[in-house]
């Protein structure tokens, strides 16, 4: 059995993010397909854990210590999972013209290049990591991962009768971009409700209450999970063109659809994992 280290700063049980959440079923079906998964927090990771008979999932890795980095570009064979922007100092290329930014703030370059592949979530997250990194280990998975109870789930929602009114989260994280999006409403005239919640089942019922979603991130969105499961359900999305999921052919489709082609994605996507992992 092939053992696999997965690092991340957070697991589902500490943070329910669109990051942790794919991370989740990411290991499950791995671990379903025969390797053994061992995940641990990044800041918990010492040099003497580090193993050059190991190979790692490198998922959020900003409290990873730089010298537990370096053994593991320079001694491991491992892959990246890309959630954001971590080549960057600022971790914002929005913050740049046409997403490029200058030499002295791309950072972590050769971590980037070391790994056997980077995962990355879309189109235009591809093009802006290539606009600032020269890669050419990157694969696109044009997606996200759901559980297959989640897309059941999502399935029923998106024949659920819906409220006319606008869904905005309700976050706290400045780059989502709560406040303004509220101001925008109000300016407008907009119903509209605010929706958060730490239980993931229940979010997603609250999100298909109503019939559009509104979301305006600060930051390039890499795929922005969220607007997705908008999709799935059934729900007008008003955004900008800083999410991800925009750029993708498949994003025309709703409903069950799209949940369709989510399904088969999983299958693609852990197909390539597992490709790489034993090459």
């Amino acid at each position: 059995m092939t053992n696999v280290v997965y690092i991340s700063d957070a697991l589902l049980s500490d943070l329910i993010g669109g990051g942790e959440l794919n991370d989740h079923e990411l290991c499950s079906e791995l671990s379903n397909n025969g390797l053994n998964i061992v995940k641990i927090r990044s800041f918990q990771v010492d040099l003497e854990d580090v193993d050059s008979n190991t190979f790692y999932i490198i998922s959020n890795f900003v409290r990873l210590r730089k010298d537990v980095m370096d053994k593991i570009k320079n001694k491991c064979k491992y892959i990246i999972y890309e959630h954001d922007h971590k080549y960057l100092a600022n971790r914002n290329p929005a913050e740049f013209k046409n997403y490029k930014a200058p030499d002295n703030m791309v950072i972590n370059e050769q971590f980037y290049k070391n790994a056997k592949a980077v995962f990355c979530q879309s189109s235009f997250h591809e093009s802006i990591i290539k606009k600032n990194i020269e890669l050419e280990n990157l694969y696109n998975v044009s997606g996200n991962l759901w559980s297959l109870d989640s897309l059941k789930i999502m399935k029923i929602l998106s024949k659920k009768q819906k409220n006319n009114c606008y869904s905005i989260l309700n976050s706290n994280i400045e780059h989502k971009n709560s406040k303004e999006t509220v101001f925008y409403c109000e300016k407008k005239g907009y119903k509209y409700n605010l929706i958060s919640s730490r239980n993931y089942q229940e979010f997603l019922s609250q999100l298909s209450n109503n019939d559009k979603f509104m979301f305006l991130p600060k930051t390039p969105e890499t795929l922005s999970r969220v607007v997705v499961e908008a999709r799935m359900m059934n729900i007008k999305v008003l955004t900008n063109k800083r999410v991800g999921a925009s750029y993708e052919s498949w994003f025309n489709l709703q409903g069950e659809e799209l949940i369709n082609l989510m399904t088969e994605k999983r299958k693609k996507i852990i197909k390539k994992v597992l490709e790489v992992i034993h090459e």
